[in-house]
């Protein structure tokens, strides 16, 4: 999960509750659901935080919330920018790839060395979320002192969104001293070539210039006249993207961040060739939330003045109506800076929250069953069981991961005639590069934890139960689910037989027929690889590693392996 560093002090001053210690501050963060992972070397809590809060990102929208879980804040607060007095035009050079902007000026606002750190973290952690590496999403700020708007029809300063080609005008970037064309950029600066796949197959790199000339290049870099240090006072926020709800959602959190340290919020105005926006936009959204649901979900009885108290206290506003039915609905308007309320159950977390789940008396459901253990649960309690006492250490991994450390680094391809290869199901829209499909076997999971404990003394003897999927046009969901049983044992003198009489000891136990006829697969070593037949039906594979499998786990001992449907044994 992601982490978010934040001051306690700084904390303590934001919410205005310098009372508090430190281990009170990581109860009422608790609260909020951000845990406490640990200090930085400069002794700042390093917190664990759900990414769809992504308002969190900084210490002044966490000191925003506890103010509202203290009770000193209430309801909904949406500023009120100053009219807009800049102009961003769009010209139509811009690369269709990425061709929206956003932006806004922030006046008066007043940077100490803290508050500069947390702006950088909001920006480069809006980076990581929601604008998916920069991808998505970018955000450019810099000292509006700098910049030198060329005088439009209307009197407001312009600057220009427009495409360059890779050879030409040059600025220097941050970070450097020489003056760099935008190609130079993506080949000699480091930023440059971290950043240089988003934009190295474009016609015409994205720019952005005032009256001096080009000063930033989106989304790898900012000039160096623009810079931003303690001593700015009025700053110019632009964002640039390939979706206008996103980067106008990132600049309401960036804007909401430094209302609160105390700047004052002005709008700009957008010039596209059709139509024009003014911008920051703090519309609010309303959802309807019925009574009877928050009673349901929550368990508790709740009167209708304490379900909007509640919402007040969640930094959102309810009014009770009746619907069509004659029911007793709430219309909950929410905040510009939330955009992860995406259903009435997001509200009725809020609420719960707010009312305090430690509150929440347990009790027995009002059923007459009594629960026990599926079919399946006991199959694979029994296997695991198995796996421990043939030396295997359990793990459980996420089933969700990247098209990379499923296929790429085992040297295998979607698709392909191969155990574990199947196509994958994908997530239209994930919220990191990380984990964009779930697996479709677990090998590349085990093959990860491998990767992260060289440091750790061998032998390791890893298994893993765990969920795999993929397409799958023959049933209904057009997805086939199952659980696979893998296991890696990795050690200087790790070989196929070893592998091959733990899996024998396991097929023992369960009273079934086992099989290991040759096979081919390109994560294994030719030669040295065998399909896994359980009474009678192929269902997996086991073999050595393949070398170039092992070098790009970085990996230095041998490794050997077997995967096959946990089904199998039943």
């Amino acid at each position: 999960m992601p982490t978010v560093d934040i001051d306690p002090d700084e904390l303590r001053d934001l919410t205005g509750h310098e009372e508090k210690d430190d281990e009170e501050l990581k109860d009422d963060l608790f609260g909020l659901g951000l845990e406490f992972e640990g200090r930085t070397e400069e002794g700042a809590f390093e917190l664990e935080f759900a990414p769809d809060r992504l308002d969190r990102l900084s210490v002044e929208g966490v000191a925003r919330s506890m103010r509202y879980q203290y009770g000193d804040a209430r309801g909904i607060h949406v500023p009120s920018p100053n009219s807009a007095d800049w102009t961003i035009e769009v010209d139509e050079s811009v690369p269709d790839e990425r061709p929206y902007v956003t932006g806004a000026v922030i006046r008066d606002v007043d940077l100490d060395e803290e508050s500069l750190d947390s702006l950088i973290q909001l920006q480069e952690k809006l980076h990581a979320t929601m604008g998916r590496k920069r991808a998505k999403g970018a955000i450019g700020i810099h000292d509006l002192t700098m910049l030198k708007g060329t005088a439009a029809t209307e009197g407001n300063p312009t600057i220009e969104y427009v495409g360059v080609e890779p050879d030409g005008d040059r600025f220097v970037p941050l970070d450097s001293d020489a003056e760099m064309t935008p190609a130079e950029v993506l080949e000699q600066h480091q930023t440059g070539q971290t950043y240089a796949d988003l934009v190295s197959e474009y016609e015409r790199y994205p720019a952005i210039y005032d009256d001096i000339g080009l000063f930033s290049f989106p989304p790898v870099i900012n000039g160096r006249r623009t810079e931003v240090s303690t001593d700015s006072r009025d700053l110019f926020v632009e964002m640039t993207g390939t979706d206008q709800w996103t980067i106008d959602k990132m600049l309401n959190i960036v804007c909401y961040a430094l209302a609160a340290r105390g700047a004052t919020l002005e709008e700009v105005t957008i010039e596209y060739s059709d139509h024009e926006l003014v911008r920051p936009d703090f519309s609010t959204k309303t959802k309807t939330v019925a009574h009877d649901r928050i009673e349901t979900i929550l368990g508790i009885g709740l009167d209708p003045d304490e379900v909007i108290d509640l919402a007040e206290r969640s930094g959102l506003e309810a009014e009770k109506e009746e619907n069509e039915d004659g029911d007793l609905v709430y219309e909950v308007t929410i905040p510009p800076y939330r955009v992860d309320v995406l259903h009435p159950l997001d509200i009725i977390d809020d609420l719960g929250r707010a009312y305090g789940f430690n509150e929440l008396e347990p009790r027995y459901p009002d059923v007459g069953t009594v629960g026990g253990r599926h079919e399946r649960s006991r199959l694979e309690r029994a296997v695991r069981e198995g796996l421990v006492g043939l030396g295997f250490e359990d793990l459980l991994n996420f089933h969700m991961i990247s098209e990379a450390e499923n296929y790429d680094r085992l040297d295998v391809s979607p698709g392909e005639d191969v155990y574990g290869a199947g196509e994958p199901a994908t997530i239209k829209e994930p919220y990191s590069e990380d984990f964009t499909m779930l697996r479709t076997w677990v090998m590349p999971s085990l093959l990860m934890v491998l990767e992260r404990n060289t440091h750790r003394a061998y032998p390791q003897d890893l298994a893993e139960i765990g969920f795999a999927a993929e397409i799958d046009e023959d049933e209904n969901t057009g997805v086939t689910e199952g659980r696979r049983v893998g296991a890696v044992l990795a050690s200087h003198d790790a070989g196929y037989e070893d592998a091959k009489a733990r899996l024998q000891a396991l097929a023992r136990n369960f009273d079934v027929e086992l099989e290991t006829p040759p096979t081919d697969h390109p994560t294994f070593i030719s030669g040295r690889t065998a399909a896994v037949v359980i009474d009678g039906e192929e269902v997996g594979v086991i073999g050595e590693v393949h070398p170039k499998v092992l070098v790009e786990h970085d990996l230095e001992v041998p490794v050997s392996a077997f995967e096959f449907d946990l089904e199998a044994l039943r």
